[in-house]
């Protein structure tokens, strides 16, 4: 899509657009403020209608340019000077765009900056491994709906790292990449996106296996003395195991009693900023907690970050921890293998269960809202407390219950206080509020 930005180095303005299939920048020599966008911003929508109606003179527009010379030598893709709008909806006409391989390239650069760079990585490896190979020579407009669905059937037959094809979910996120790329092309080159109505896998529902508070103490007790106080923080904050992990000094605050999080550890890195915008938070120190983040304060190394360390001062990796403490200590214990990260569904759901606010545990968990507290972890609620449905049965069989037929003893009573004077009745009953 066509754009008027900023260049950072000199805060002047230039306007980014395509035309032959070409992505052109042209600078100008006005500073960003309102009213040079204005005027910058009329400039480029001139240009975008001379190019709809065939009448564009890159040359006459922008003298000197040295785009002008190789623009020009460049045949159109059609043999009348229609917009590429126009020319995509004439029967078997084809509109010129970049190849796929070089618009992803382009796509790839302009969302670099708002990602993480974990996501960074793992958004290359899926153009570099799936994409790119499966489109990259062909022109970015002449992927259909019919491409689009042979390409997903081609990612279901692969195979998947822990089972036997490539599950729902990984070929989800393959797909999500490739919509993007073909829907951002569309727009800016005005053809039909290929997407459309093609819809997501369905994904099996992942379901989550959280211990109970009798094998919460368990695990306690019977685990290595220098992870105790990292498997006590796990199972009463709820924190991710790239959090807890990546969890430094810094971010303790013992005035306020709070735990900071503000960086996550990926792939044995430190990196800013968490995996959502509501994951950023400040959990509470509860009770036990701050008992494990003192003892590990007590015995810390002044040089080192990590408030959870090896032996060696680095931070724990995930991979060891869970192939050469965590599996072995469940097999000893024989509880059912789960991974470590059930622990965060352990403290849901033990919260939930001690009736703690939903409101206050999204909090802790770092939930946008409560959404995914009721619809994930309150199944496990009933089977803690017992009484699920209880009130309501009480109240079905107390409005099915038919009224007391009253005994002889009731009817003689009723006869003998009909017989009353209405004086005499209302000192009985004055007796018998007294009492």
């Amino acid at each position: 899509m066509a754009k008027v930005r900023v260049r950072k180095e000199t805060g002047t303005l230039f306007i980014d657009f395509f035309y032959r299939g070409v992505r052109c920048r042209e600078q100008t020599l006005l500073v960003d403020n309102a009213d040079n966008r204005k005027k910058v911003q009329s400039l480029l929508n001139r240009v975008l209608k001379e190019i709809a109606n065939g009448s564009f003179d890159y040359a006459a527009t922008f003298p000197g340019s040295a785009k002008a010379t190789s623009i020009a030598s460049k045949k159109l893709a059609t043999s009348s000077p229609l917009s590429a709008a126009v020319a995509a909806s004439l029967p078997g006409a084809a509109v010129s765009t970049p190849k796929f391989a070089d618009f992803t390239e382009v796509w790839f650069a302009e969302m670099t900056p708002q990602w993480r760079r974990s996501h960074r990585t793992c958004v290359r490896d899926v153009l570099d491994k799936h994409i790119v190979p499966a489109f990259g020579e062909r022109q970015v407009s002449s992927v259909t709906k019919a491409d689009v669905l042979a390409f997903r059937a081609h990612l279901a037959k692969l195979p998947g790292r822990k089972s036997e094809t490539l599950t729902p979910g990984r070929i989800n996120k393959i797909m999500c990449f490739l919509r993007q790329i073909l829907n951002e092309a569309a727009d800016r080159f005005e053809f039909t996106p290929a997407f459309r109505k093609v819809k997501p896998l369905k994904m099996k529902k992942s379901d989550v296996h959280p211990f109970s508070m009798d094998e919460v103490q368990r695990i306690l007790d019977t685990i290595r003395a220098d992870y105790r106080n990292y498997m006590t923080t796990r199972f009463f904050t709820g924190m991710r195991t790239g959090e807890i992990n990546g969890l430094k000094w810094k971010y303790i605050d013992f005035e306020r009693n709070l735990i900071l999080v503000r960086e996550t550890l990926v792939e044995g890195e430190a990196e800013e900023g968490t995996k959502t915008e509501s994951s950023q938070r400040d959990i509470p120190m509860l009770p036990m907690v701050r008992a494990a983040i003192d003892a590990q304060f007590k015995d810390r190394d002044p040089e080192c970050p990590w408030v959870f360390s090896t032996r060696t001062g680095g931070p724990i990796d995930g991979h060891n921890f869970t192939n050469r403490i965590w599996y072995p200590l469940l097999r000893f214990l024989e509880l059912e293998k789960r991974r470590p990260y059930q622990t965060r569904h352990t403290a849901a759901t033990l919260m939930l269960a001690a009736g703690e606010s939903p409101e206050w545990i999204a909090m802790v968990l770092g939930h946008a809202n409560t959404s995914m507290l009721f619809r994930v972890y309150s199944r496990f609620v009933p089977n803690l407390t017992r009484q699920d449905g209880q009130a309501f049965v009480g109240l079905v069989n107390r409005a099915n219950t038919p009224p007391a037929q009253p005994t002889k003893a009731d009817e003689a009573l009723i006869k003998k206080l009909k017989s009353l004077a209405p004086n005499e009745l209302k000192k009985l009953l004055a007796m018998a509020d007294s009492r």
